[in-house]
């Protein structure tokens, strides 16, 4: 009996610039290869992670657990795992929200 390879579903390493305390989430814009969001939350005990990561998800139309932050979880400048989409598809989602400058 022969194993089954299908497609490998698209996933990709997103570069974010964290804004934590803002008046409400948003994505601000492209910054070159980043995206900057801003994220209601404060950056205390990882709650501004928390939303970044549900922020995401909801902004590009995946489930919660489909974004995980991977490296910089004290920093501003984060990398974020995004499974279910790659780096062009997440892209194409956002321009209708931020305009790449």
């Amino acid at each position: 009996m022969a194993l089954s390879l299908g497609a490998v579903p698209p996933s990709c390493r997103l570069p974010v610039k964290a804004v934590p305390n803002a008046p409400r989430s948003q994505v601000a814009g492209w910054m070159g290869d980043a995206l900057k969001v801003k994220v209601h939350a404060p950056a205390l005990e990882g709650r501004a992670n928390d939303e970044l990561c549900e922020f995401l998800a909801g902004a590009l139309g995946l489930k919660r657990n489909a974004v995980t932050l991977v490296q910089g979880p004290k920093s501003r400048q984060k990398l974020v795992q995004v499974d279910g989409l790659s780096l062009e598809q997440v892209r194409a989602r956002l321009p209708s929200v931020v305009p790449d400058r």
